[in-house]
């Protein structure tokens, strides 16, 4: 049995289950690990130089791979080791100084490439405008000559209808339980999802935030997704390249060992340690008006001095300071239990969600 949806459909993907964007970190074997078990893998939008020590380099060194170099040849080596579709993320936050570059120079690189035309079908924009993308002009000749989606990131109500307005094939709808950036709105996954469902139900729609397993798939598919991203449950996997520490945070750890701090982009979900607790706490609607006015009166080498600094301690973390270093999880910590291969993971997941549902189908008379 598969449980068939209109994200299984849309990307011929045999499992309803995407890999959520992992920041500026190297996802590539993980990518291709779910890609080939049937989910839908995704390379993230990297920032970080691979195999380079920390050392005494200066921050620009320490983050300065070129992201779409970086995207290029992770492309090439997904297509080298697997034949199953893959997607990729392209944050799009005026932080982000590559992002343009990399809406334009990408497609034209997709569009150039018959396997990576044929196989990348997914295409996830987040962290700010979903109008970035469809903007550009080599991604909407791509978008004629290719079956490729254009998904954004929405976190609130109000930026879905944003995402809509602007055309989207489809929506992440990522409620406050997720780990890293969040919205003010504190929204849970579910009662987001059933907003966003009630108000566009024709839209596809992925459910990120506090899912990992089979209970969250079943109950996912029930409020109206079409598929669950899953993020921390899939850096708790033996293919992540996320150091070891890293991952051994995740089987020991409670849902209540996350907190809501201020981050470079707004509110961010870490697990709890030196570095979180020295981050104010995320407070109210007063805290987000503060905030917005604060980045409206720095100056931009300002705002990328702090947008830097911040990736210092996400990339300290990813390599192992698990003291000092930013750890984003979400709340879903609270229900996994081991580190297992991402084929494992999502046998099990998918497994648990079917029982779960044909013994609800069974009860309807």
């Amino acid at each position: 049995m598969t449980i068939e949806t209109k994200i299984t459909k849309m990307f011929g993907i045999k499992h309803p289950i995407v890999c959520a964007p992992m920041g500026p970190f190297y996802t590539t074997d993980m990518c291709v690990a779910i890609s080939e078990a049937g989910g839908l893998g995704i390379l993230s939008h990297t920032t970080v130089k691979r195999g380079q020590d920390i050392g005494d380099e200066t921050t620009t060194a320490r983050l300065g791979a070129d992201a779409v170099v970086a995207m290029k040849e992770n492309m090439e080596y997904v297509v080298e080791h697997t034949d199953k579709p893959f997607g990729f993320n392209v944050r799009t936050s005026r932080n982000e100084l590559q992002a343009e570059k990399l809406c334009t120079e990408i497609p034209k690189f997709i569009l150039e490439n018959q396997r990576i035309r044929e196989q990348c079908v997914y295409a996830l924009t987040s962290a700010g405008s979903s109008k970035t993308l469809p903007a550009s002009k080599s991604f909407q000749e791509l978008k004629q000559k290719s079956e490729i989606k254009h998904f954004h990131v929405a976190p609130a109500l109000w930026l879905a209808d944003k995402c809509v307005a602007s055309g989207v094939d489809g929506i992440v709808v990522t409620g406050g339980e997720g780990g890293g950036h969040q919205s003010y709105e504190k929204v849970s996954s579910l009662v987001l999802l059933q907003q966003v469902q009630k108000k566009h139900p024709d839209v596809p729609k992925i459910a990120c935030g506090g899912f990992a397993t089979g209970p969250g798939l079943a109950a996912a598919l029930s409020a109206g997704a079409d598929a669950i991203a899953m993020g921390s449950r899939f850096i708790a996997s033996k293919e992540s390249e996320f150091h070891e520490n890293y991952k051994g945070v995740v089987p020991p750890a409670k849902a209540q060992d996350t907190i809501l701090v201020t981050g470079a982009l707004g509110p961010i979900r870490l697990w709890r340690n030196e570095y979180s607790l020295h981050h104010g706490l995320v407070a109210d609607k007063n805290a987000k008006i503060a905030e917005e006015e604060r980045l409206r009166s720095m100056s931009r080498e300002d705002m990328i001095k702090e947008f830097l600094a911040t990736s210092n301690a996400y990339l300290a973390a990813y390599r192992g300071d698990i003291t000092s270093g930013a750890v984003l999880l979400g709340q879903s910590i609270g229900v996994i239990e081991s580190i297992e291969s991402c084929a494992d993971i999502i046998n099990e997941v998918v497994s648990d969600a079917e029982s779960l549902i044909k013994n609800v189908a069974a009860g309807i008379k």
